[in-house]
């Protein structure tokens, strides 16, 4: 009895944790004024704790120096070491840290595994100091054009361009720079801090790093995901603005957060980009996985000072709580030069496999397999492709990892081999919370090896999550992951098979019962680092840890497919995220469009929102026009919360049906083109979907629309954001026409048009003067469509000249590596199409074999009068006429197409029209 009332006790304390979590209460999150770091930081006066270069030489290659108190009130603070290092492609990397040789109580964390393995080989050796200005500053090559300078008293450094002489980015420029040491407790230090009912030990006091970084020629900043705001940053604080919170990066499970706020969402990626018509863009990445708030400030807030302020220039303060300072800058000049430098550093985005690029079908749950197979079949039966089916949490026994409730799912191998025979994948949820039970073999084995995150005491943190007691694997530790990766063989993971997938969801990490529903920071991992060093990293650690363990499980040459709600600098290597729970409204729907272009500016290419919203019923037309928009998100996915609706495509009604559908197919079609982009991405860096300035960088107008992307350099979508529109203004940038990617319709470019809306679609249109390549024949799944024919669309520019890219391998295995591959760029100048081989000549050997061809051209913007095309070197003629835009839309419009050219997509050739 006494059991009984224990259990019941314990279920009320759980339910009263899930009901804090289920909806937004903003009074469970500490605000800035709450947060003593940031409340120190924001009320310091510039100069206060100045520091001095002194020391400063050449040494292995870096410059370096010590950073000295220069005042005497502050005689009590030991040097710090400054480090400078340049690297190819002008990064510069600035690190700062208390010196061991002082004997600091302990090392600060420095965040492993986050800098790629190639990056130190790519650093420039520094023969000397280039310049001494007076002995007031130093300066060292950057890059050709650009010097690093470091000025003496008081500290800062900034970057030069040489031909000019005008700043790029600078630090510490208005003298706000501070670093809180690491210090050892005496019986009179009372350093615990508290937040609601929980305490904070902070065993080594406060350590927190505040600075100012500068950006000129700026009008706009951008970056530091997530939060569901505006693309370009707006002022936190300043003239003209009123108080509010600085952007937070702490990633916090937020459940039903609201949209237009700072606040910090699932992740955190410390990384800002700045752009302006006077100069372009740079860059600021600051190397730090604690808490961490930053400020926009507005110009004029430092007019106190009498500093006299360049005009186009935007200054931030940046503010953590722990770490070391490692920062690195990045030069530009141009929007994508900044992504190619800031991966260089943080790593491409993986390459996905080709069916994860597609539609994703997913709810809260899915409740037994009879369930799994009425869904899959009714996708059939509409002939409504899709490629992936996900279940959630329910489908486990008792929220145990790893296991099914052989109730509901008594046959998953089976449940998997008959999506698979139709080249459909299922995803099945992994979280890193373990419940804590005996007779779980996963908790037994993590408890006796003693991988658990440890609390203050030293014991295995016990925190409260969807199994109830839950502890939480340490994967900060190489040992640890290696072992969680092997967690996924198909020997540890019963009931798993070659076409299973994984889904990483609460890996914040969330915990019910913690201090704004995560771990307390005076928890510890291996090497004795605090949770509050690495707090924003654990999810991107675990991430790490899945994904290495589908790339053990079998041959090691396919491709993982993680997505993971976490993130973190370096998350791109691993695959995709998603903006988490929003809201079945039409202010979340618009809001997905910055969150997702944000992400992408952070070298998070593979990202999506969930369409329709997780939370809420959405009505038919919200539900529709979310459709249409998230078929250009980079990931692809509906998903619902468990007290929802039921919402698959055909429970709508039958128009609302067909028009869903028809969304759907329009993504399949373009399946090629997101392909080949996300081959760009993989090589560059450069997202899948873009601002409209990364395209057009001098154009103004494009600086502040977060409503209108780019999707590569050929397609530009405009959302509808509101019920029952009629018309939507769009800006069209740029001096080349626009192509209504429906119609056909032409549309002048560098002027905003006042389009009427239809049910039908939402505004998009392709570029003049690109290629897009498409296939139009649906089949089931991507995988199925492998061998079908492509549809090449020519957009002519005034100069009847256009090019494009497609770029194909097997979409699944690691073989393009090696290269296995085609990847053709297509040009048409002077009336005559040309297919010209991407691949390196050494890479010809181990090409992908493919027997596919091109089926039909269509030219848009092509006067009709030609009625015969020639095919070299085939030497054959075919018929140019007038042809459906889309084969299989009613209604769509007659447009100009080489029918049957029927050329191999692998090969060269020439076709001229005559």
């Amino acid at each position: 009895m006494r059991n009984e009332t224990l259990r019941l006790i314990l279920l009320l304390l759980l339910c009263s944790h899930l009901h804090s979590v289920l909806s937004w209460k903003k009074e469970e999150f500490r605000t800035c004024h709450q947060t003593p770091f940031c409340k120190r930081a924001r009320s310091r006066a510039p100069g206060s704790s100045s520091l001095i270069a002194t020391d400063v030489t050449i040494s292995h290659g870096d410059l370096t120096a010590k950073l000295t108190p220069k005042h005497d009130s502050q005689s009590e603070t030991k040097p710090l070491l400054l480090t400078l290092s340049v690297y190819q492609r002008g990064i510069l990397r600035l690190k700062i840290d208390e010196d061991p040789s002082l004997s600091p109580p302990k090392k600060r964390f420095e965040v492993p595994d986050v800098i790629v393995s190639e990056f130190p080989s790519t650093k420039l050796w520094l023969p000397k100091i280039s310049s001494v200005e007076n002995g007031l500053s130093s300066s060292v090559y950057l890059s050709d054009g650009h010097s690093a300078v470091l000025r003496h008293d008081p500290f800062e450094l900034f970057i030069r361009d040489d031909s000019s002489g005008d700043r790029v980015i600078s630090l510490n420029s208005h003298d706000l720079f501070d670093f809180e040491q690491l210090k050892h407790k005496s019986e009179d230090d009372n350093w615990e801090e508290q937040f609601r009912s929980h305490t904070d030990r902070r065993p080594y006091g406060p350590q927190s790093i505040s600075f100012d970084v500068s950006f000129y020629g700026a009008d706009f900043v951008y970056g530091i995901p997530e939060r569901a705001a505006s693309l370009a940053l707006k002022p936190t604080r300043g003239p003209n603005v009123d108080e509010s919170e600085p952007y937070r990066l702490f990633n916090l499970d937020v459940f039903e957060y609201i949209h237009d706020s700072p606040f910090g969402l699932y992740g955190s990626i410390p990384f800002m980009v700045s752009h302006g018509k006077a100069r372009g863009s740079s860059g600021f990445f600051w190397l730090n996985a604690a808490e961490m708030q930053i400020d926009v400030l507005a110009p004029g807030w430092d007019a106190e000072s009498g500093i006299a302020l360049p005009s186009h220039r935007i200054d931030t303060f940046w503010m953590s709580e722990a770490g070391v300072v490692d920062a690195f800058f990045f030069i530009g000049p141009n929007p994508k030069d900044v992504l190619r430098q800031y991966t260089a550093v943080t790593g491409t985005p993986a390459m996905p496999q080709l069916f994860s690029i597609a539609y994703h079908q997913c709810r809260w749950n899915y409740r037994d397999e009879e369930d799994v197979e009425h869904v899959d079949s009714k996708f059939d039966e509409l002939d409504i492709p899709y490629d992936v089916l996900w279940l959630d949490i329910e489908h486990t026994d008792g929220k145990r990892y790893f296991t099914w409730d052989r109730a509901l799912f008594p046959h998953p191998e089976e449940m998997q081999r008959k999506l698979a025979s139709k080249g459909r994948h299922m995803v099945t949820i992994v979280d890193p919370h373990i419940k804590r039970d005996e007779n779980f073999h996963l908790h037994k084995e993590a408890s006796q090896k003693g991988y658990y995150v440890k609390d203050a005491s030293g014991n295995d943190f016990d925190g409260w999550c969807w199994p109830g007691s839950s502890s939480y694997p340490d994967t900060l530790n190489p040992e640890i992951r290696s072992w969680w990766a092997d967690k996924f063989s198909y020997q540890s993971y019963e009931g798993s098979t070659p076409s299973l997938y994984i889904w990483n969801d609460m890996n914040e990490p969330s915990v019910f019962n913690g201090p704004e529903v995560t771990m307390p920071r005076d928890v510890t991992h291996y090497g004795g680092v605090e949770h509050r060093e690495l707090h924003n990293a654990y999810g991107y650690y675990f991430h790490m840890a899945t994904a290495n363990g589908l790339l053990k499980r079998g041959e090691g040459n396919d491709r993982p497919f993680v997505l993971s709600r976490a993130l973190f600098a370096g998350s791109q290597r691993y695959g995709a995220v998603w903006t988490g729970d929003n809201t079945a409204d039409w202010d979340h729907l618009r809001v997905s469009i910055p969150m997702v272009l944000t992400l992408g500016l952070t070298g998070m290419s593979f990202s999506g929102a969930d369409i329709g919203g997780f939370f809420g019923n959405p009505e038919p037309e919200l539900l529709v026009r979310w459709y249409q928009l998230g078929a250009y998100y980079p990931f692809f996915r509906a998903h619902a919360h468990h007290d929802t609706k039921r919402r698959e495509p055909w429970l709508f009604g039958e128009r609302n049906t067909e028009l869903i559908k028809d969304a759907i197919h329009v993504r399949y079609a373009l399946l090629p083109y997101f392909y080949t982009l996300f081959r760009e991405a993989n090589t560059t860096g450069v997202p899948v979907v873009r601002p409209l300035w990364m395209e057009f960088p001098s154009d103004e107008a494009t600086f502040s629309n977060d409503e209108t992307f780019m999707v590569g350099s050929s397609i530009l979508v405009q959302g509808i954001y509101t019920e029952r529109a009629k018309h939507a203004s769009v800006y069209l940038p740029g001096k080349q026409s626009w192509y209504d990617l429906r119609t056909g319709a032409v549309y002048k470019g560098g002027v905003t048009h006042k389009l009427e809306v239809t049910e039908e679609s939402i505004p998009a249109f392709q570029r003049a003067g690109t290629i897009i390549a498409r296939k139009d024949r649906f089949r089931r799944s991507s995988t199925q469509m492998a061998n079908d024919p492509y549809t090449l669309v020519v957009a002519l520019n005034s100069s009847q000249a256009a090019e494009g890219e497609l770029y194909i391998d097997d979409g699944s295995s690691f073989n393009f590596l090696q290269g296995g591959y085609i990847h053709r760029r297509f040009i048409f100048s002077n009336g005559k199409l040309t297919s010209i081989d991407l691949a390196p000549a050494s890479s010809s050997k181990g090409r992908y074999p493919s027997d596919a061809f091109i089926e039909r051209i269509i030219l848009l913007g092509h006067a009709p009068s030609s009625k015969n095309a020639l095919i070299e070197p085939s030497n054959q003629k075919v018929d140019i006429e007038l042809g459906p835009l889309w084969v299989l839309r009613a209604r769509a419009p007659a447009v100009t197409t080489i029918r049957r050219p029927n050329v191999r997509v692998a090969e060269d050739w020439t076709i001229t029209v005559i």
